[in-house]
C-alpha cells in the first residue's frame, strides 16, 4: 500500500514555474523529480536493474518556459507536428486550432503538462537501445518487435508494486498513446485534481504562447479533452 499525499501545492509548482517541491534524482543528468516520488523511482530502477534492465529518464520534470519553448517552435512550423501515426504534418494547410489539436496529441499545454510536477517521466532501458540508434519516443519502439518491447512488458507487470500506472496506456482520442510516460499514482492524482482551466487559463494569458486567443477562447473543451482524459489505475 502506498502512502497518499493531498497537500495543496502553488499555482507556480502545479504549471512549472516553481521547483520547490522537487528533487534531484541523478546527480549526473540534474534531473528533478517530485520529493515525494523519488524513492519510488528509485526502488524501480533498482528492481529493473536486477531484471536486467538499465533503466534511464529519457526526461523527467520539465519547467513552464522549456515547454513553451517546445510549443512555440512547434505552432510556429520550426519543430515537425506529428499525426497520430507519428509522421509529419504541413502546418501551412492547418487552421490555428487544428494545429492546436495536433500539437496537443504528443505535447502538452505549457502550464498544463504533467512533467511540471515531476511526478511523471518518460522512461527506457538504455542496454537495449541498439548501438547508433537515439531514442525517438514513438510507440513503435515499445510495441512488439521494437528495441523497448521487453523492457514495457516488464514495466507494465511491476511498476504498479511501486505506485506508477501510465496515464497515456490507451487511445482516448486525447493525448496520443505514450508506452514511456508513467506517473506516481500517490501524488499525481492530488495534482490533476489541484490544477484547474481557471488556473491554467490565467497562466497562459500572462505568456507570449503562440496561438494565445485560440488556446483561450477554447481552454475548457481542450482541457477535458488532453488534460483530465486519461486512462484510470
Amino acid at each position: 500500500m502506498h502512502p497518499t499525499h493531498a497537500r495543496p501545492h502553488t499555482a507556480e509548482q502545479l504549471t512549472g514555474q516553481d521547483t520547490s517541491h522537487l528533487v534531484i534524482i541523478n546527480p549526473d543528468s540534474g534531473q528533478l523529480v517530485h520529493q515525494e516520488m523519488a524513492p519510488a523511482i528509485q526502488a524501480l530502477q533498482d528492481a529493473a536493474k536486477q531484471a536486467g534492465f538499465d533503466m534511464r529518464l529519457a526526461s523527467a520534470f520539465r519547467p513552464f518556459d522549456r515547454q513553451l519553448w517546445i510549443w512555440n517552435n512547434k505552432f510556429t512550423g520550426q519543430r515537425p507536428i506529428l499525426d497520430s501515426n507519428s509522421q509529419p504534418l504541413e502546418p501551412d494547410s492547418l487552421t490555428d486550432l487544428e494545429k492546436i489539436h495536433a500539437i496537443l496529441r504528443w505535447s502538452a499545454l505549457p502550464g498544463g503538462s504533467r512533467h511540471h510536477w515531476g511526478t511523471d517521466v518518460d522512461v527506457y532501458a538504455a542496454n537495449c537501445l541498439p548501438d547508433g540508434t537515439s531514442l525517438q519516443l514513438e510507440p513503435w519502439e515499445y510495441e512488439a518487435g521494437g528495441h523497448q518491447h521487453t523492457f514495457a512488458q516488464w514495466l507494465h507487470q511491476t511498476m504498479p508494486e511501486y505506485g506508477f500506472y501510465l496515464p497515456y496506456a490507451k487511445e482516448r482520442q486525447g493525448v496520443a498513446c505514450e508506452p514511456w510516460h508513467i506517473s506516481y499514482f500517490p501524488v499525481s492524482r492530488y495534482l490533476l485534481r489541484q490544477l484547474s482551466p481557471d488556473l491554467l487559463k490565467r497562466t497562459l494569458s500572462h505568456s507570449d504562447i503562440a496561438g494565445k486567443s485560440q488556446i483561450l477562447e477554447n481552454l475548457d473543451s481542450l482541457y477535458l479533452k488532453y488534460i483530465e482524459n486519461i486512462c484510470e489505475v
